[in-house]
C-alpha cells in the first residue's frame, strides 16, 4: 500500500541573494587587480620641435637606455648583445612589431649604435625614437 506525504520536499535553491553576491565578487575583483605598466629606467629624453605619436601601442615594443648605459626591456635589464635574441623572438610573435628606443639624452651614442646593430641583426628595422616636445 503506498502511502501518500502531506508535505512533499522542495529541492529549489535559494537565488534571492545572488545578485548581491555576484556585485560584492565584482567590487573585490576590480579592487584587486594590478593593470602593469612598465615603468622602464629613469632617464631624461631629449627635447624636439615637432613630435608624432605611435599609431597603435599594441605592436609597439619600448627598450630603455639610461645615462648609466644600462639597457631595460619590458623590465629585464640586458646587455648590448643580448638585445638581438629578445627582439628577434618579439619580431617572429608580431611581424608589425615597432621598436621605440626611449634613450637619455645623455646617454653615450656607441651604445646607441651597437643597439642598431643589433637591432638590424634581429631584423627589427621599425626604429621609433622617443623624445618630449620642446617649451619655446
Amino acid at each position: 500500500m503506498k502511502i501518500n506525504r502531506k508535505t512533499k520536499l522542495k529541492s529549489e535553491i535559494p537565488t534571492a541573494s545572488m545578485p548581491d553576491i555576484i556585485f560584492m565578487l565584482l567590487i573585490f575583483f576590480m579592487v584587486t587587480t594590478v593593470l602593469r605598466e612598465y615603468s622602464g629606467l629613469p632617464i631624461s629624453l631629449p627635447k624636439a620641435k615637432r613630435i608624432e605619436k605611435l599609431k597603435s601601442k599594441r605592436h609597439t615594443s619600448h627598450i630603455w637606455v639610461s645615462k648609466d648605459g644600462l639597457i631595460s626591456i619590458e623590465d629585464k635589464l640586458y646587455a648590448s648583445d643580448g638585445i638581438r635574441h629578445v627582439m628577434y623572438e618579439k619580431r617572429v610573435a608580431d611581424p608589425q612589431l615597432v621598436v621605440s628606443l626611449k634613450a637619455d639624452e645623455r646617454a653615450k651614442m656607441g651604445l646607441i649604435s651597437s643597439i642598431h646593430t643589433e637591432l638590424r641583426k634581429a631584423d627589427a628595422l621599425k626604429l621609433n625614437y622617443s623624445t618630449k616636445t620642446a617649451v619655446d
